[in-house]
């Protein structure tokens, strides 16, 4: 796979879990956490020093019940792009990172 999985996944369950950490859904919290979230994916995916352009994006969401569907489409070539979806949860809210990795 173009991006590594497994270390893509594991990059962005600390990075989610280093913006939210063991904090409650708070409303009033959750620009700056899903921010906190992109940004710190962004940075530790360059550090990867890869020939991509990235893009992140983040969901959170309040645990209250009710559902949440999302989808993505991208164009692109197989063979040299990918992407790459976590769902982190805790007691109070679910957040989920996608992130698509474009070949430059």
């Amino acid at each position: 796979s173009v991006l590594d999985k497994l270390t893509e996944s594991e990059l962005f369950t600390v990075a989610v879990e280093g913006a939210i950490g063991g904090n409650a859904y708070q409303h009033s919290r959750v620009n700056q956490w899903t921010n906190n979230v992109v940004e710190q994916c962004l940075s530790q995916l360059s550090k990867l020093g890869k020939p991509f352009k990235y893009i992140v994006t983040c969901i959170i969401m309040q645990k209250n019940g009710a559902g949440l569907q999302t989808a993505c489409s991208c164009f692109w070539d197989n063979t040299t792009d990918g992407s790459c979806t976590v769902r982190w949860e805790n007691k109070s809210m679910y957040c989920i990172v996608s992130v698509f990795g474009l070949a430059i």
